[in-house]
């Protein structure tokens, strides 16, 4: 495991969460190959996610959608009401808007796709550990493509931004893309929350692209 170095960050530490244990060890092997990350514990079901993230506290708990018994959905609702700085990513095949939104609804910070990369996983990890969006680029233009557009609250620099966002970038590197300072990426995120109704990135990302505003 992952450890941190003396007077350096401790590491990320994550719970996975799936029913097949052939996914779970593979998950664990890239995830543990990455310096800075490391797993603490492996559940094979909703309710133990649920009861290992309580008695573990991870930084991020990577878990499945379907899985029998509760379902992810449902298992984000309970890991962030008793472990709310812990992070949940719903790793999965499935690519159904409705769960996407679903499981953002309930509080996840983000979908992978299981036929993700090392590297992908490994960016995904990290990404969510800062607190920001973790959203599958071929996820995204799904979404965008299919929501009907409706008349924007945004002006056209928030839904760039926005747009950005749902790519996975952090604010540096989205104030490099548009150039503009981080001090102003941040104004424009601030001011689409507060037009949205939201109170962090996932939510208005996710909110955006069901309204149809980032077509």
């Amino acid at each position: 495991m992952a450890e941190a170095t003396p007077g350096g960050p401790s590491p990320i530490r994550v719970l996975l969460a799936d029913d097949h244990p052939v996914v779970r060890e593979g998950l664990s092997a890239m995830l543990e190959s990455a310096e800075g990350i490391t797993v603490v514990g492996q559940a094979g079901s909703g309710e133990e996610a649920v009861v290992q993230a309580v008695a573990l506290r991870p930084d991020i708990t990577l878990l499945d959608l379907r899985m029998g018994g509760m379902d992810g959905v449902e298992a984000t609702g309970q890991i962030l009401r008793q472990v709310p700085d812990c992070k949940v990513v719903i790793v999965t095949t499935y690519e159904d808007d409705s769960d996407i939104l679903r499981a953002v609804e309930a509080g996840a910070a983000g979908y992978l796709l299981k036929g993700s990369s090392r590297q992908e996983l490994i960016d995904a990890v990290q990404t969510a550990a800062r607190g920001e969006t973790v959203l599958t680029p071929s996820l995204a233009g799904k979404l965008f493509r299919t929501r009907a557009p409706e008349p924007s609250p945004l002006s056209g620099r928030e839904r760039e931004v926005l747009r950005l966002v749902g790519r996975g970038l952090t604010n540096a590197e989205i104030g490099a893309e548009l150039f503009v300072s981080e001090a102003t990426v941040k104004t424009h995120l601030l001011r689409s929350f507060k037009k949205l109704g939201v109170s962090d990135r996932t939510a208005a990302v996710m909110k955006a692209m069901e309204h149809g505003l980032l077509n």
